[in-house]
């Protein structure tokens, strides 16, 4: 089974918000785009819009949809869905999440991403 995922690249201040996974989550302090697992009669925009606001304290507007991905961790199996979105108010406050950094795109790679958002990245870094 396919767990279906929404997750957000969000420009805060000209930057792309990174938040790192917090020791007790599958694939700890990984850093990945947020977001999670669209739920049943949800959208995938309003899952994104609705797990931002839960582990992040923020309000985004979505802009875009950028190319799913498909990939297999040991344990289980993800389509990723990810938006960009601008940051629209809101502190971020981590709830679920280790840190986060605001990067330029140039400065993605050099964090420990987890591998489903690696080719978000080549996505974004390409246009």
């Amino acid at each position: 089974m396919i767990c279906r995922v929404a997750c957000a690249v969000i420009i805060y201040q000209e930057k792309i918000l990174a938040v790192q996974r917090g020791p007790q989550m599958n694939l700890p302090l990984k850093w990945e785009f947020p977001g999670g697992k669209i739920e049943p009669n949800e959208t995938e925009e309003q899952c994104v819009v609705r797990e931002i606001r839960e582990e992040l304290n923020i309000e985004i507007l979505v802009l875009k949809r950028l190319t799913p991905t498909i990939h297999t961790y040991p344990n289980i199996t993800i389509e990723l869905i990810p938006f960009v979105a601008q940051y629209l108010s809101g502190e971020i406050t981590l709830k679920e999440h280790a840190a986060y950094q605001l990067l330029t795109l140039a400065d993605l790679g050099n964090l420990d991403w987890a591998e489903a958002d690696l080719p978000i990245i080549k996505e974004i870094q390409s246009k």
